[in-house]
């Protein structure tokens, strides 16, 4: 791992279960708050419908991803459902030089590597679903979406308690109960986090 980032700014990890909501979630805080921005991890993934390169992920290939491994070029990476995700240094701490505040939307793989590195000014919040049943449903519904098979959709299931089973390794846990009231939570977690650094 790379030395750690100097900056008076936070880093926001906000994880979650696949289909909790997350990437809606900030999303959202991206579009209210202009003090913040998102890390846009590169992915070995191939890109879903919807999604545009440079603006959801950096689509790159397996042989560069472990390249940029080899290279320690990455604050965090992890292997997720047999795809590569990370968040590259430079562009962390260039965020960081214009003053953003930089928001992770990340896995608990990589929230784990961020609080190894010893990286000042983390905040960490874990976003809970209201039941495993809903997650199944999204998870169903982003499947007629993207053209996932029932075999991805098990997978992920599978994964959901291992990743639940992490959440008390977050400072902030927050149940996505209702959007908007979910998205206040967190609005008001990173308020008070960035009163408490700047006093």
């Amino acid at each position: 791992m790379a030395n750690s980032l100097k900056s008076k700014k936070l880093i926001i990890v906000i994880s979650s279960p696949s289909g909790a909501g997350k990437s809606s979630i900030c999303k959202q805080l991206l579009k209210d708050d202009p003090q913040l921005n998102i890390s846009i991890s590169d992915t070995t993934r191939p890109p879903r419908d919807n999604e545009t390169n440079g603006t959801d992920y950096n689509f790159i290939e397996k042989n560069e991803f472990e390249r940029r491994i080899k290279n320690n070029e990455y604050i965090e990476y992890a292997n997720v459902f047999g795809n590569y995700y990370g968040s590259l240094h430079k562009d962390i701490q260039n965020s960081l030089d214009k003053g953003f505040d930089v928001l992770f939307d990340i896995d608990w793989q990589g929230s784990l590597q961020l609080k190894a590195s010893n990286q000042p000014n983390l905040l960490t919040i874990f976003i809970t679903p209201p039941s495993k049943e809903i997650i199944y449903e999204r998870l169903k519904l982003r499947a007629k979406e993207s053209g996932d098979n029932e075999k991805a959709i098990k997978y992920r299931m599978e994964m959901y308690e291992t990743e639940m089973s992490h959440q008390n390794e977050y400072e902030h846990v927050v149940k996505n109960d209702n959007f908007e009231e979910c998205v206040l939570r967190i609005k008001k977690i990173i308020l008070e986090a960035r009163t408490k650094l700047n006093s």
